[in-house]
């Protein structure tokens, strides 16, 4: 039997991409980063991790970088195919474990597909 192995996303690189989904991207807030996703018109799903000086020096951020990668990996399947998203390292997730960062990344992506699913119309008038 031959298993069907699923690539992992590609990543995003260029300063206009990251700024792209900065500025046209909707926003979520987590406990441990801030997760940004915009539409691309490519198939599949891309995505970008950036941490600032405010976590702390090379080691802080790129433990940081490699939480939310690990975090991201576990789940990236049931993210929605055909977005951009980045991922902005907070502080706190210096304190966290992998699995925290993994259950973080599950509810910002719960959130972003309540968002996107038609909202059913309230009926005001008398039924």
């Amino acid at each position: 039997m031959e298993e069907k192995k699923t690539e992992f996303p590609a990543t995003l690189k260029l300063n206009k991409e990251f700024r792209r989904v900065y500025f046209q991207g909707k926003s979520q807030a987590a406990p441990y980063f801030i997760c940004y996703r915009v539409k691309n018109r490519r198939q599949g799903i891309r995505f970008g991790i950036t941490t600032s000086k405010k976590v702390g020096n090379a080691v802080c951020r790129n433990r940081a970088k490699r939480l939310i990668r690990a975090a991201f990996r576990s789940v990236y399947t049931r993210f929605d195919n055909n977005y951009d998203y980045v991922f902005v390292a907070r502080e706190r997730i210096l304190q966290a474990k992998s699995y925290q960062v993994a259950a973080a990344m599950k509810g910002v992506l719960k959130t972003f597909q309540q968002s996107a699913a038609p909202q059913p119309k309230k009926n005001k008038g008398k039924a």
